[in-house]
């Protein structure tokens, strides 16, 4: 794993800085860049065929093989990347549902709003799989290689998400040493916020920071990337996905969960 640090000393309001952001920084704690391999992130292919919707034992064939070629393929070409920059200019408004970044204000639902409540601070994340595991997913179902192109995509889901969590447990260790305690992580798109105010999130964060940029529509390029926020505080804490108030049926994280929450009852159906 590589680190890349960024720090921002601020003295009676003057921020002296090493390095490359331009506009309100006095507020602009910290920013850390990190590389992985694909081996740090330990997935497994039980994490993929979950995405998938398949049991690890279940699984049709010739998924299993397939699935071990895409691995492999993903091992040599995937470079997986995230980073965060931590603001201590920040506020959150439960009333009006608004959480406030430096200039920026954001519209989460209540979902994201009350969990961040109590944040002192307040971390932007990316974080990105890279471009190449998407160019070769979409290579291999382009020459009719689909099951292999489609193991490929969903490793690289897997990456983004894994490399997420990778920058969580580093803000969380980060964030430890100092006394303070983190939020889950929230993202745009999820918890009915809208996609649209990645721009916002973005303009906070340095021109292509971790090799990621935005389109016109909020896309982000590399396709398999994750961005959002975390909150950082004495009261905080992380109570995992909370799907049941969720309302987002298309969620992939919540459709997994739910298949698990059926698959319990039929078990207990079945004793």
């Amino acid at each position: 794993m590589n680190i890349h640090f960024l720090f921002f000393f601020s003295t009676n309001g003057y921020s002296k800085k090493k390095n490359y952001f331009s506009a309100n920084e006095f507020q602009r704690i910290m920013t850390k860049e990190f590389s992985y391999t694909f081996n740090e992130l330990d997935i497994t292919e039980a994490d993929v065929f979950e995405l998938m919707g398949f049991e690890l034992d279940l699984a049709p064939e010739p998924f299993p093989e397939i699935l071990q070629v895409a691995l492999e393929k993903a091992k040599k070409i995937c470079r997986p990347t995230g980073g965060f920059s931590i603001f201590g200019e920040c506020g959150v408004n439960t009333t009006d549902k608004i959480i406030s970044i430096e200039t920026q204000q954001f519209h989460p639902d209540k979902i994201i709003v009350t969990q961040l409540k109590s944040a002192q601070q307040i971390a932007i994340f990316v974080c990105t799989a890279g471009n190449a595991i998407t160019d070769l997913a979409n290579e291999m179902m382009t020459g009719g290689d689909i099951i292999l192109g489609y193991a490929l995509d969903t490793i690289g889901s897997v990456v983004a998400d894994r490399t997420a969590l990778k920058i969580q447990q580093e803000l969380e260790n980060n964030s430890f040493q100092k006394g303070l305690k983190i939020s889950d992580r929230f993202s745009p798109g999820y918890c009915d916020w809208d996609v649209a105010e990645q721009h916002k999130l973005f303009s906070l964060l340095p021109p292509g920071f971790c090799g990621v940029t935005l389109s016109a529509s909020a896309l982000m390029c590399p396709a398999k990337s994750v961005s959002g926020i975390i909150g950082i505080g004495k009261n905080l804490s992380q109570k995992g996905y909370q799907c049941h108030w969720c309302t987002d049926k298309d969620c992939f994280v919540g459709k997994i969960n739910r298949m698990k929450k059926d698959e319990k009852k039929v078990n207990k159906s079945v004793v």
